[in-house]
């Protein structure tokens, strides 16, 4: 099937025609929920594929196999269908953040460091994770997509927890410290940090993290 034709046409098949064929338009509202989470599951899919620049609104709804209006429908431009998958996407990362607000500021660092390890360690979680830093380091909008995720939602609640002056600068810091560890042994896969055992890099880089977030 490729973009919105049948298989082996240029058309959609005629009703009754044998085969499975797109829904157009907006769907029962019993459908609507599974829907939804079936486009963001092919968004997620083809992002991390493709990249932000080669995924397209058509190749998404391919992926889903729905009509690329209902993905219109349901999130608007690429740009929005992009910032819904990736705030699913990134929805465990916000662990991170209720551990640093609930939790004794002075073992924030660790817990950061083992949340943020543990996300990229594990397989379901790591692959969504590639496909967000992958498409925000190539594309600008995407970055900025990736941006007002991290300010809005993770990295302001961790600085007023933190309740200094310049908190914003020492959770970012410690949020830079965290995806420079990421970017190296997941993405860019330098030895020997890819290989090094996950417990050993949580010792090293959690007392680095805590001195941004409350050293002098």
């Amino acid at each position: 099937m490729t973009g919105l034709t049948a298989p082996g046409g240029d058309a959609d098949p005629p009703a009754g025609a044998e085969g499975p064929a797109r829904r157009r338009g907006r769907p029962p509202r019993t459908e609507s929920a599974g829907t939804r989470d079936r486009i963001l599951e092919a968004a997620r899919e083809v992002f991390s594929e493709r990249g932000y620049d080669k995924a397209s609104v058509r190749g998404i709804a391919k992926a889903a196999g729905v009509d690329s209006a209902l993905v219109h429908h349901y999130f608007g431009t690429k740009e929005q269908v992009f910032e819904a998958a990736v705030e699913v996407a990134f929805a465990p990362a916000l662990a991170m953040r209720d551990s640093v607000v609930t939790g004794p500021i002075e073992e924030a660092g660790e817990r950061m460091t083992r949340i943020l390890i543990g996300l990229w360690e594990n397989p379901v979680t790591r692959a969504p994770l590639l496909a967000i830093v992958r498409s925000a380091v190539n594309n600008e909008t995407a970055a900025a997509v990736f941006r007002r995720l991290i300010a809005g939602q993770l990295l302001r609640h961790i600085a007023a927890r933190v309740g200094r002056p310049d908190a914003e600068l020492r959770a970012e810091l410690a949020a830079a410290q965290l995806v420079g560890v990421a970017m190296v042994r997941y993405v860019i896969k330098v030895e020997p940090l890819a290989s090094a055992d996950p417990e050993q890099i949580i010792r090293r880089v959690a007392p680095v993290v805590q001195g941004h977030l409350t050293g002098p």
